[in-house]
């Protein structure tokens, strides 16, 4: 799909002075997504829905997380689903994991990598997955080994949830974070993530504490998973691209949001930053058109309307045009 630009070949312009030619999105839409809808998503949809956004360019689908059925009720087909989409060469295909023994599902499923959320926070760490931080650093510690032992090794990322605000105890101190951060690194993670889970971020602490992230641990640019609870998910997503960040979670339409927190949103939506980053020259090989048609699917089967602006409200250059006619 051509880029929206406002130059009059067509052309997209230069990306601004300091920001990065170019981003990699992490569509966690299947994952995040579909785990917040209290109406099960049927595994034929979630496969199709998954199938359909490794055609849009996408360089990562989190397809599911391995969990316990009774906590997440609506990823219980994890491993059917995982059988049953048809792996495009070039999109890698991730899950997220709570424990080892949900690592050691997702390698039996031959997942491409593997992803761990570890809260900042102990109160939240303990809402979220029932132990404190201590203890999940020791699983991801093992999880980080399992993945080892395989025949191709596979990759895991940690993220630190709650890094820019948590529902309990405030803003964690940037120290925290940094800390933190390292044992992540130590304990072998290939990615560190940063997450503002909550939607409590603002561009001016997001760059402090990417920043000292980078500082801290200067051969992992971190991986951003932002919320638009507040409506300042672009903004965020703007000041991490300022700093260096190249690599976002994002979830088509918009779906996603906090279980633990009253009144957060979605996810970041995938049109919207992809939008974005056509309007202003950033490339990300994404086709915004694929990624609409599939949040339109899901409009339909949810019977209500995804958050993402762009999905509702069209284009720059579909607005001008719509405005002409």
């Amino acid at each position: 799909m051509p880029e929206s630009s406002d130059s009059r070949d067509g052309r997209a312009p230069a990306p601004s002075h300091g920001m990065p030619p170019r981003i990699h999105l992490i569509e966690v839409g299947p994952r995040d997504g579909f785990q917040m809808e209290s109406q099960f998503v049927p595994t034929e949809l979630k496969v199709r829905t998954i199938d359909r956004l490794a055609q849009s360019g996408v360089a990562e689908i989190e397809a599911v997380s391995f969990v316990h059925p009774q906590v997440i009720p609506q990823m219980r087909d994890a491993e059917a689903v995982m059988q049953t989409i048809e792996r495009k060469r070039g999109v890698r295909y991730s899950a997220l994991v709570p424990n080892l023994r949900g690592a050691e599902r997702a390698l039996r499923a031959e997942v491409d990598a593997l992803h761990v959320v570890i809260a900042v926070t102990e109160t939240y760490n303990r809402r979220n997955v029932g132990m404190d931080v201590a203890e999940s650093v020791a699983h991801l510690e093992a999880i980080v080994a399992a993945a080892d032992t395989v025949p191709v090794a596979v990759p895991v990322t940690a993220t630190l949830a709650v890094a820019f605000g948590c529902p309990f105890e405030g803003q964690p101190r940037v120290d925290r974070v940094v800390q933190l951060a390292r044992r992540l690194v130590d304990a072998g993670v290939d990615q560190v993530g940063l997450a503002d889970t909550a939607g409590l971020g603002h561009p001016p602490l997001l760059r402090t504490i990417v920043r000292a992230v980078q500082t801290a641990v200067p051969d992992r640019v971190p991986r951003l998973h932002l919320h638009d609870t507040r409506g300042l998910g672009i903004a965020n997503a703007l000041a991490a691209m300022e700093v260096g960040v190249t690599t976002f979670d994002t979830s088509f339409g918009g779906l996603g949001g906090c279980p633990i927190m009253h009144g957060a949103s979605g996810n970041v939506a995938t049109e919207d930053l992809v939008n974005l980053c056509n309007e202003i020259g950033i490339a990300t090989d994404v086709d915004l058109d694929v990624v609409r048609s599939v949040s339109r699917e899901l409009e339909q089967f949810l019977g209500r309307h995804l958050p993402s602006h762009v999905l509702q409200s069209g284009t720059r250059a579909e607005l001008l045009e719509a405005n002409r006619d």
